[in-house]
């Protein structure tokens, strides 16, 4: 159960500074956030069947298809549910009709605003992080059960089926599943699954939904390891302690001699500098580098120059890769303490310091380790 009075605190703020009388949102996860409902039908579809407003109260709109079921199985009492007919209208003029004005909305409305939910949502609530704790331990349960199983002949089909179906039994979705054996894992930053034998070592990437909230984390198994995946490994984890670092100092404001408004792009340069010091200086080129996670798989992605704002609570996931080899998972960055969410206690662990970048903390983390079998 979301916590409806932090949303429309955060709301109210939103429409008394932008001068409007209403906020909608049709997209599933900005429907999640201020729900926690699902809106999803057509997996393929970017907005969903329903739009959720807030206009000084909340209340959903929907067709006479979904009404009842939305009412009865996905949102709070609390939230008032309103349809039209199915053939007479689409969701967005529906809206339109029945919303005050003026109004902004995540999807096209015409005469609204367009809204940017993924500001909206950060920093986490308390009842986010408790969810969030929950789904990281479900996600790297599932996809570390799979891993352990895993044999060098298996296609990475067939290795994405069964994370698709263990992350299913737990009531998760799976929006990213990439599988890698030696070969194309070698060749190729997105490893999308194909009828190719893992071979001697795998990449296993995951995106797993709930919610509304998303955990991202990579897995590293290796039957007969190449001799530059250790190194290249312990490399890009390196990178990972680092940025991981460089968000705390930021959320601090202390990455950039006490600034406040330490960004994204700040913690980027960390992030490069990173790359440089463990001897891989133009990886960073080659793959994106992750960033704010929360109600996307990245709420934002660190770049050079990027003003987005490094907030908490929140989720961070930084994935730097180094040819061949990843390091990732999803950590809830707080005011007093960063934790692992994707973490069981089941899969190995190594000490990894960050690179000595001014400003950044170069205490050891404890990061998910290759498994050599």
């Amino acid at each position: 159960m979301v916590d409806l009075d932090a949303r429309t605190e955060r709301l109210d703020a939103y429409l008394d500074d932008r001068g409007l009388e209403a906020v909608w949102f049709a997209k599933p996860n900005g429907f999640a956030w201020l729900t926690g409902g699902d809106n999803v039908v057509d997996d393929d579809a970017d907005v969903g069947v329903a739009a959720a407003g807030y206009d000084g109260a909340l209340r959903v709109i929907t067709d006479n298809v979904e009404a009842e079921r939305l009412a009865a199985e996905e949102l709070p009492d609390a939230v008032a549910v309103e349809s039209f007919p199915w053939y007479a209208d689409s969701l967005a003029g529906a809206v339109a009709e029945r919303s005050p004005a003026p109004a902004a909305a995540d999807f096209d409305v015409p005469g609204f605003e367009r809204v940017d939910g993924s500001r909206l949502r950060q920093p986490l609530t308390d009842d986010d992080v408790e969810r969030y704790r929950e789904l990281g331990r479900e996600a790297a349960a599932a996809v570390e059960t799979v891993c352990r199983n895993l044999e060098p002949e298996d296609p990475e089909y067939e290795v994405a089926a069964g994370i698709d179906i263990s992350l299913a039994s737990r009531d998760v979705d799976t929006p990213v599943v990439l599988v890698g054996g030696a070969e194309r894992a070698r060749r190729f930053r997105h490893y999308t699954p194909s009828d190719a034998t893992l071979g001697d070592y795998a990449l296993v990437s995951v995106t797993a939904e709930r919610a509304g909230l998303y955990a991202s984390l990579t897995r590293t198994v290796a039957f007969d390891a190449p001799d530059w995946l250790e190194a290249r490994h312990r490399a890009a984890a390196r990178v990972e302690a680092t940025a991981l670092a460089a968000t705390e100092a930021a959320a601090d404001g202390s990455l950039t001699d006490g600034d406040a408004s330490d960004t994204a792009g700040n913690v980027f340069d960390a992030i490069r500098e990173a790359y440089d010091a463990v001897g891989f200086a133009d990886e960073w080129r080659e793959h994106h580098q992750g960033g704010a996670a929360g109600f996307a798989g990245r709420e934002w992605f660190a770049a050079p120059g990027s003003d987005e704002p490094v907030r908490r609570p929140m989720g961070y996931a930084w994935n730097p890769t180094v040819q061949g080899a990843k390091s990732e998972d999803t950590h809830l960055v707080a005011p007093d303490f960063t934790e692992t969410l994707t973490k069981t206690g089941q899969w190995p662990t190594h000490e990894v310091e960050p690179v000595d970048v001014e400003g950044v903390s170069t205490e050891p983390r404890e990061l998910s380790a290759p498994v050599i079998r």
